[in-house]
């Protein structure tokens, strides 16, 4: 019956809930500052970053994010998968935040509840927006729709809120432009042609970037930043974050020194130490572009011959020309199907071996799934060098049996998750304890 009844009527629905919830619980977004982060990739990173920097500034921060909700010192692990809860959940978790007498909550913003009204009776102080690539498409139908629900985002904000938006992703300028504020920050690492498009927007730019295997560093207005976390993606986020920083008057040199002390996020390009010599790493990519991105990161890993530096987190990261990548992966049921052929594509492009399996099928049939994203596989001979593998207890396995010292295991889709969606059930299921459990073996 709920499949029956158009979106926009639903959405009625929801903003009624909302305004009476928002009612009920006493407008409490008003009594702090939220920050709210968006986009397809990055925002969980993202919002981890926003908080230590707001923390290392004296504040105390509220997070209520994909993999965690966090009042001040108290932190536990987001089971529910999702992104951004319905609105009385939300709205409760503020009150908490304003009890537990939090100055900032930092919210993950997903497009669904911005669509249907979820939010409504929040007015953010920043807003941010990381990129905007192919999901959803399932529910928002076209990349213009998918745009127009984060642009939501942008005119919740306050008349003097800060605006923060990645000038390299596409169409950027859209968001700059629904903005109601017109205290903007654009980031970015290329130079962008928005620069001479829009004169009102501060350019935060990282400078002397430099890329390695244990992590990243660049430069703000000669302020030396220094990540733990690998990849050009990750410096993006760091931008982002940074911005946020600027926006609440927070110096760079604050915020270089939260970000220093992030080792790594649970989930996000996460390694499992072990004592075989692998490099095994757990990430949530689940989008054609988090693929790509990661794909790259790791291939450049494997191509450069690493480093043969060590890192308390990472253990030893010397990798040389002849490992090879081994990446299991699947994709998620009742979402957009047309991004299963291409994340097939990609990874045959950057894996020496692939192993498709099942991920959170929800009500569809999981070996359907599986041979949507094998299509789109390419020259990799089934049984040599592809396999669909149903269990993924078993896919990861393989995977394990596969891998020779110094090889990197990737095993993406649902980074620190805790539960696996079958049909209507919630089993429990975290790739690193599986992971471990089989090492253990």
């Amino acid at each position: 019956m709920k499949k029956l009844i158009p979106q926009p009527i639903k959405n009625i629905y929801h903003l009624i809930r909302s305004i009476g919830v928002a009612i009920w619980f006493g407008f409490p977004a008003r009594k702090l500052k939220v920050v709210g982060i968006t986009g397809t990739n990055g925002k969980t990173t993202t919002t981890q970053m926003v908080a230590k920097i707001l923390e290392e500034a004296g504040h105390k921060v509220a997070v209520s994010s994909t993999i965690n909700f966090k009042l001040d010192k108290r932190e536990w692990v987001n089971e529910t998968k999702y992104t951004t809860r319905d609105a009385w959940q939300t709205q409760k978790f503020i009150r908490q935040a304003v009890e537990e007498k939090c100055g900032y909550l930092v919210l993950e913003v997903a497009s669904h509840a911005l669509d249907q009204h979820r939010l409504w009776g929040i007015e953010f102080d920043v807003a941010v927006i990381t990129n905007a690539t192919r999901e959803h498409l399932d529910y928002h139908k076209t990349m213009e729709q998918y745009r127009a629900a984060k642009m939501k985002l942008f005119q919740m904000l306050k008349a003097n809120g800060g605006a923060v938006v990645n000038l390299e992703m596409e169409k950027s300028g859209e968001f700059i432009k629904a903005s109601r504020s017109q205290k903007i920050f654009g980031y970015q690492i290329k130079q962008s042609k928005l620069e001479a498009e829009f004169k009102n927007i501060e350019i935060v730019k990282a400078e002397n970037l430099k890329l390695d295997l244990m992590g990243s560093s660049f430069s703000i207005d000669e302020e030396e930043f220094k990540l733990n976390l690998i990849g050009d993606f990750n410096v993006e986020n760091a931008l982002a974050a940074i911005c946020v920083g600027l926006s609440q008057k927070i110096d760079l040199t604050i915020c270089s020194q939260a970000l220093a002390k992030i080792e790594k996020v649970p989930g996000r390009m996460d390694y499992v130490e072990n004592n075989r010599g692998l490099k095994i790493i757990i990430d949530y990519a689940l989008t054609p572009d988090s693929m790509e991105k990661l794909g790259k990161v790791v291939r450049a890993m494997v191509e450069s011959g690493g480093k043969g530096q060590k890192n308390k987190e990472k253990g030893d990261l010397e990798v040389k020309s002849d490992n090879q990548i081994i990446w299991v992966f699947g994709s998620c049921g009742e979402r957009d199907r047309g991004k299963r052929p291409l994340m097939g594509e990609i990874v045959s492009r950057y894996a020496d071996y692939a192993i498709v399996t099942n991920e959170d099928p929800f009500g569809e049939d999981p070996k359907q799934i599986i041979d949507e994203v094998f299509a789109g596989i390419k020259n990799m001979t089934e049984g040599e060098k592809s396999w669909r593998v149903m269990e993924r207890e078993e896919a990861i396995r393989k995977a394990l049996s596969l891998a020779k010292r110094g090889d990197i295991v990737l095993v993406t889709g649902k980074g620190a998750e805790e539960t696996m969606a079958i049909g209507k059930k919630r089993i429990r299921w975290n790739d690193k304890t599986v992971i471990l459990n089989i090492l253990a073996e």
